[in-house]
Order: C-alpha cells, then structure tokens, then sequence
C-alpha cells in the first residue's frame, strides 16, 4: 500500500462501528432513495407510450399520481439519507478529535517542540472538518452516485443491449482523466493542508505573542510574511482546484458526449421500428442517471483524496508512541510520601541538541524537608533538574530516584501528584480566578480556594475583580499583570499542597512590594515540604538550607552562601551580578 493509498481511510471505520445502526438506517434510505429515482424511468416510458402515444388521458392522470407517490418517497428518503449521514460526519469528526486530544495529552513535552503546537492544533481542527465533509457528504454523494449507477446500468441493459454496450464502453473513457489527474490532485491536497497548517502555526505564533511583535515594531515584517505564506497556500490551494477543475470537466465531456452518440444511435433505431419512442425516453434518462454518477463519482474523487490526506496526518499523531509512559507493573511510593531526592550520576541531552550535554554525571542528593537552592549561569541545567523530576525526560546515563524509587518505575501521574510547580512564566487557562487556582485539585470547596489566594498574596486583588472569585481572566489570564498571574500560579501550587515543591524564579515577575508579600508565602509553604528552588534573587538563595552551582550541566560546588561566597569562584562572580537587594547591599 502506498503511502497515499485511499485505503489509509479504512483504519476510520472503527470509529464508525459503534454506530452500525446509523449506517443501517442511512443505507436503507440511500436504498429508497436511489430505487425511487430508477423507478420514475420506467414511469417515463409508461408514460410516452401507454399515454402520449396511445392519447389515453386517463393513463396518464394516473401515471401523475403515481409519480407523485413516488417523489414523495424518494424526497423523504432522501431527507432521512442526508440526516443520518451528516449525522454520522458530524460523530465521526467529534471522536476522533476527542481521540487525537486524548492521545495528544499523553506524549511528552518534547514531541510538541518537534512538532510545534500551532501545526497540531490545525490537525486537530481543519483536518477533522475534512474527514467530516468526507464522510458526512461526499460518501453519501459516492455511495448514492455508485447506487444509482449500477442500477442505471443494469435497466440500460434490460431496455436494449446494444446501446447498453455503448454506454459501457464510454465509461471507461471517463476513468482516464481520474486515473491521469488523481495522483496530482492527492499530492497537491496534502501539501495545500500543510500550507493552511503553517498559516495557523505563525499566525497564532505572532498573536500569542502579541506585545512582543508591537514592543519590536514587527507589525510589517509580520504582515509581509504571513502574507508570503498565504499567497504560498493560495497558489498550492489553485494548482490543487486546476487539477480538480480539469479532472470534472473532462469526465462531464466525456460523459454527455456518450449521452449524444446514444441519442443518435437510439434515434435511428426509434425511426426503423426497433425501439419503441417511450424506451428511447427511459433509456436516455437512465444514460444520463449513468453520466451524472460517473461526474459525481470524478468530483468525489478530489474530496476522496483531500480526506487520504487529512487522514495520514491524523494518524501521524494517533501513531505516535510516547517515550514516557508507566511501566507494565508500575511500583508504589511508599507512604507517606518524603520527598528524598536523588539524582545519581545523571547525563543528559535534549533530542534536539544531542551534541550538547544539558547535565553531566550530575550526583546529587536533597533530603526530605530541604530547601535546596539551585543557581548558575543560563544554560548550566538548572531548568533540567526540574523537567527530569517531573519526568517530561528521562536521563540518558544514571537514575532520578524519588524515596529511593527510580521515578521511571513509577506510574508518572503518581509521580506528578506529589509534585507542584510554579513556573517561570505562569501559565493561566481560559476561565475564572477560581477554576485556575483549582486547577491541580479539582475537587477542592471554595473555602480551600480562598485560603490558598489569601496565602499567596492574591486574595486582595482578585476580591478587586469584577465578579471577584468568578471573574473570567480571559486566555492565558491576559487582563492579568505578570505579577499577578504568577500570585495566582502560586496560590495553584500552595492548593496542590504537594510534598515536593518546584520553584523556577517564580518570583521573577513581581515588584519588590509583591515579592516580598510573596515571599513570605512561599516560606510559609515552603516549610516541612522538600523545595528546590531556581533563584537569582538574594532573599530566596540566603533562605536556602544548602545552595548547588551549576555550569554547563555539571556540580562545581554547594553550602550555604556564606560558605559558598568564599570558597566558589564561580558563585561569587554571580553574586557579585545578580545578588543585590534594592537597598544596593553588594554581596
């Protein structure tokens, strides 16, 4: 099977099967529908000979009535046909996207930084609206067109063999512009869908990030590229509708050009006796039922082939296998839960940059209830040692051990829930003050909510909001301050009420007033709870029980900071940088 193959589709259909009495139903209707509109053929004929020719009116009022009977038929099925069948699109479309979601949520970090989000979003969105076209519409069209013709087909043959065969064999004839134009059309659709999906991935690129493209005057640059990708994507859509735009018009050409070659040949055979006027009239209409299923068919064909592509990227992201999962038998922490940590002998290297080492035979050990302080230039793996606790990477040499279990024997959900971050860049989700503080415990009452606010130094200001505690922040907490969406990250951490703390600068983003407030919150949280804290600022490093200098992945030295201050080159330089309090105390 080729790696374009139509036959990709067919791994949808178990997300069909749980609905087989929808497709029951559907076909059945397809089925009336489709024999409705063969049987007023032969309605036709019955008409122009029994009727016009014989000059019985009263035939011909019944033969009115008995078409009306059977439109009527035809358009109920045909309303019942549309129903389930769109019916069906629309589920189809809807679990896969709550497949892929769920799947998606179990891959690592890492594959979303290969991949880019923006690209995985427009999969999960404008490839799924595809497959719902697909399989909401143009099925039908395919399935009904494939009905109809056969059916044609085979009272075509029952009303005059001979005309039949010619009608066969113009067929065919058809198949080549399909079978010429098919293979482009498909390449042409696959990369017209990456085009869209770029689009999506730079334009929600530069408007996530919004007042850094305006602070840099990047507006023009901006407009001037995604308008390059946007003529790239139109170009690629144009080449892939050309290609389309040939491939039905030469088969509708083909097709009503057999029409006419019939209606001559069964126009002479009408003249010399052989053929009755009203089988000449059934058999023409059934002709060109024939031709408009195979134009159908042609135009289908480039729906079919959009929906190969839509699925191949989709099942990209279905197939992919994520590197951290849980064990087969995974092990249990013992409880209660300490908090020791070690991290013995661990090297480490991005996927990305495996010729750069982020840690190297790094041995360290933090005891239940320290407070361990980790400082060093950028790029030393401070941020490293957070990621592989949490377990978003697993080392390359040596272990990560959590109460002396090696964290990959651990399920990384039950890891994870004795873990709590507070991140660098606070992360808030579209919803209330109140939902994003619950946010790693759902099931906490408002009371709790309110208490973890007031702790971290958030309840003042959320009380300011308009609906207070219901307040909508917006995406990402955009009516937000820095300072105040990193309180509220906080106030997320201390609900957590985790047994092992990670702080990454999370008070970087505050003045000085609402760092200090801050600070004494996390030292109320930091208490009896294992902490490790990323920090440049002089209040948390002091406050530390041991502090460990990083540079370039690797320990050079830990103690306290006096200690540190005298005997470690390297931290007394980066004291004498960065370790100054407002008062310009020098360190």
């Amino acid at each position: 099977m080729t790696a374009r193959d139509p036959r990709v589709l067919l791994p949808l259909l178990r997300y069909l099967l749980p609905y087989r009495w929808h497709l029951v139903a559907a076909g059945c209707a397809l089925i009336i529908a489709a024999g409705g509109l063969l049987l007023l053929g032969q309605g036709l004929r019955l008409v122009v000979d029994q009727g016009f020719a014989a000059g019985e009116a009263e035939f011909l009022n019944q033969a009115l009535l008995g078409t009306m009977v059977v439109v009527a038929v035809l358009a109920v099925a045909a309303a019942l046909r549309y129903y389930w069948v769109s019916w069906i699109g629309e589920r189809l479309a809807a679990d896969l996207r709550v497949a892929v979601f769920a799947h998606l949520l179990t891959l690592e970090p890492a594959f979303f930084e290969r991949n880019g989000a923006g690209e995985i979003q427009s999969r999960l969105t404008a490839d799924t609206t595809v497959l719902q076209n697909l399989f909401g519409s143009s099925m039908s069209i395919a399935l009904r067109s494939l009905l109809t013709l056969l059916g044609a087909l085979l009272l075509l043959f029952i009303t005059n063999p001979w005309l039949a065969g010619l009608v066969v064999l113009g067929i065919p004839l058809t198949l080549i512009p399909i079978v010429a134009f098919g293979r482009r059309v498909r390449r042409l659709s696959r990369v017209s869908q990456d085009r869209v999906a770029e689009l999506g991935s730079y334009a929600g690129e530069a408007l996530h990030a919004i007042r850094t493209v305006q602070a840099f005057g990047h507006e023009a640059a901006d407009r001037r590229d995604y308008s390059q990708r946007v003529e790239d994507a139109f170009a690629t859509a144009i080449a892939r509708t050309r290609q389309r735009a040939w491939l039905a018009g030469m088969a509708l050409f083909l097709v009503f050009a057999a029409v006419g070659v019939i209606l001559w040949q069964g126009g002479h055979a009408v003249l010399v006796g052989s053929m009755s006027a009203g089988e000449l009239s059934a058999f023409v209409f059934y002709a060109v039922l024939a031709a408009g299923a195979v134009a159908a068919l042609s135009e289908v064909a480039g729906d079919v082939l959009r929906g190969v592509g839509a699925t191949e990227r989709l099942l990209e992201l279905l197939r992919a296998q994520p590197h951290i999962t849980a064990p087969a038998q995974p092990q249990s922490l013992p409880q209660p839960v300490r908090g020791a940590i070690q991290f013995a002998n661990v090297s480490f290297a991005y996927p990305t940059r495996l010729d750069a080492p982020a840690l190297s035979e790094l041995d360290l050990q933090i005891a239940p209830g320290e407070r361990v302080a980790l400082v060093g230039p950028s790029g030393a793996g401070k941020s490293t040692v957070l990621q592989l606790l949490l377990r978003f990477h697993d080392p390359l040499h040596g272990s990560v051990r959590l109460d002396g279990i090696d964290v990959r024997q651990l399920d990384p959900a039950d890891l994870r829930r004795h873990l709590g971050l507070v991140a660098q860049e606070p992360v808030l989700f579209t919803g209330t003050a109140a939902d994003n503080i619950r946010y790693g415990r759902p099931d906490a009452d408002d009371e709790a909510v309110y208490m973890a606010a007031r702790d971290a130094q958030a309840l003042e200001f959320i009380q300011a909001l308009p609906q207070g505690m219901d307040t909508f922040l917006g995406p990402g907490g955009i009516q937000l301050s820095g300072g105040q969406r990193q309180r509220i990250a906080i106030a997320r951490a201390i609900l957590r009420d985790p047994v092992v703390l990670l702080l990454d600068e999370a008070t970087s983003a505050l003045d000085a007033a609402s760092e200090q407030a801050v600070q004494q919150a996390l030292e109320r949280l930091m208490l009896g709870r294992t902490s490790v804290v990323i920090a440049h600022r002089l209040a948390t490093v002091i406050a530390a029980d041991r502090i460990v200098v990083l540079d370039r992945g690797r320990l050079v030295a830990a103690g306290r900071h006096e200690e540190l201050l005298q005997t470690c080159e390297l931290y007394n330089h980066l004291a004498s940088l960065q370790l100054q309090d407002e008062r310009g105390l020098s360190v």
